[in-house]
Parts: C-alpha cells; structure tokens; sequence
C-alpha cells in the first residue's frame, strides 16, 4: 500500500533584510510533488525596526474552520483558504510572538517579550487570559493577568518562550532558555516534565515522550518515556550554493538551523530550517523521506510548519 506524502503550510522569516525588502512569507509544500508556492510575500513599513530580526517575518500558524490564524511579532493575522486578508488584532502584551495553537474556541500564543502566553477568545474575539511565566529561587511558578488591563506584567525576556503546544493534560511551554519543557495544570501551578538542552525550539509531548528541533545540535530529537532516543539530522548544502553566507556576524543566519516541526501521524514528522527547507522524516524507517527548499538565502528561515487541513482536489 503506498503512503500518500502530506501537503504542508509553513511561515518564514528573513533575518537582516532592509525596509523595502521582503521579510519573509507563507508557503504552502506538497510533499507528493516535492515543491513549494509561496501565497504572502511578508512587506510592511509597520515593523519595528529595533533589534537584530526580532520582528521580521511571520511566525505560528493555526486554523479555525476555514480561517487560517498567522502570528507576526505583535499582530495575530486572519486569511483565507485562498490567503486573502481578513482582519487582525493587537494586544500591548503581545510582543515577539512565536509559536500559537488552537484549542476548542482559544488560541494560545507565545508573547517572547513578556515571558508570557496569551490567550484569543475566538468567539469574543478578544485577547481574555494571560499567564507570566517565573522562576524565583530556582522554582518554576507563574500568575495570571488580564490582557485587558493595563496593570499586567512588565516586559521581560528571560526565558525567550518560543512554544506553546496544549492537550487535554494541559498546557505545555518551551523556550531558548527554559532548558526544560514545562507543564501548566489547570490550578495554574508550573513544573518540569524534563530537561532539554538549551537553545531548544518547538519542544511538544509526542508518542508518550518530547520531540523537539535539538537547534544547537543540528537535529531533530525524539526521546521516549524509558529515554531511548532517536536524532534525525537536519538537511545542509554544499556552502559554495548558500546565498548571503556570512552576512550575519551574530552566527544566528546560519545554515542548519533547526525550526519549525510538525508531526504528521505517529510514523511522519516534518521540520524546518535554514536556508528555508523543509524535510520530512520517516520514524519507523529511521530515514529522510525527501525535502524541498524554498529559498537558498542564509538569512531566510522557516518558523511555523503545519499540516495543510483542506482538501484542494
């Protein structure tokens, strides 16, 4: 029986580039036909221009029946199915905004600048729980804030929150600097599930262990409940074919940076990197299934990656 390979939806982002230069776009990926089209070329005079990268590109991706949600850096985007845009919405809270996921009528989304997630009612259609995350004396705890009030929490990036994955079991969170992935119950009470190294994106639970972009190390790992592990190595060119290689001194636009993953099913994962590639893994075969590349420009990155949910046929 042959296995139909998954059409994918991916976000990206172009560290370094000017005013007037595109800053990323989103791309949908058919793996059956090994290509790529981009829908949305990211351009806009309304990005914040201070920090290295922080606010370019588009980032988390997730969908609400025909509704496609794409987070920027502090905007929360609606399209189409056919990438028409519908509207948006702000919150002050929301800043370097990274990964999101929907669950039943919310949206949660990491908001990077304040240590903190967020939460977009769908049906009110409004920003309606927040939650800081903390860790004074080397305990993990939290607290919870309106979004709509202007007494939240004050700006901090400690952690760089860059994921956010949540199921019936609650919510779980990541970051560069968390060095672990950390569970949210719903007495809002924060612990370690386990250790990760640093530098981690897109950690989630997965087949009763964590699958995550191992970014340092150049891979995608998967460590089971009893600790057996599986790394899959992240796809790398020839250096003489990458374009722009070099240009970022701070050795972050770099060839192999792993982010952006998605399971597909419990034998397929997809995941990301740069220059903007996406590669699919075959878990039972332990083996590469293919990639397509999108772009050899070092300094365009995937960021969000899901599964593409409606039927074009």
């Amino acid at each position: 029986m042959s296995v139909r390979l998954p059409k994918l939806i991916a976000t990206s982002v172009v560290r370094g580039s000017q005013q007037g230069e595109s800053h990323g776009g989103v791309f949908t990926i058919d793996f059956e036909i090994q290509d790529g089209a981009q829908h949305v070329d990211w351009n806009t005079d309304a990005i914040d221009w201070e920090g290295r990268g922080a606010d370019r590109g588009l980032r988390g991706i997730t969908f609400d029946g025909d509704d496609i949600y794409i987070a920027a850096s502090d905007e929360l985007f609606v399209y189409d199915r056919d990438f028409n845009m519908l509207r948006s919405y702000k919150n002050r809270y929301l800043k370097h905004c990274h990964e999101i996921c929907r669950v039943e009528n919310r949206i949660f989304l990491t908001s990077t600048g304040f240590d903190s997630l967020l939460a977009f009612n769908l049906e009110s259609r409004k920003f309606d729980w927040g939650f800081q995350l903390q860790k004074p004396y080397n305990d993990w705890s939290g607290f919870a804030f309106d979004p709509q009030s202007e007494s939240g929490p004050r700006p901090v990036n400690d952690l760089h929150i860059n994921m956010v994955y949540m199921d019936t079991t609650g919510i779980y969170v990541s970051g560069l600097r968390t060095n672990a992935l950390l569970h949210i119950n719903d007495r809002m009470e924060v612990s370690a599930v386990c250790n990760l190294p640093g530098g981690t994106h897109n950690a989630r639970p997965w087949k009763g262990g964590v699958i995550f972009n191992d970014t340092a190390s150049d891979c995608v790992r998967y460590v089971g409940r009893d600790g057996a592990e599986k790394a899959y190595q992240i796809h790398s060119y020839d250096e003489a074919d990458i374009v722009f290689a070099g240009v970022d001194d701070s050795k972050v636009a770099r060839q192999a940076f792993g982010r952006g993953l998605c399971p597909i099913d419990d034998r397929f994962i997809a995941a990301g990197s740069s220059p903007s590639t996406i590669t699919l893994y075959d878990t039972e075969m332990n083996q590469k299934v293919g990639f397509v590349n999108l772009s050899m420009d070092i300094r365009n990155a995937i960021h969000g990656l899901e599964v593409w949910p409606f039927d074009d046929d």
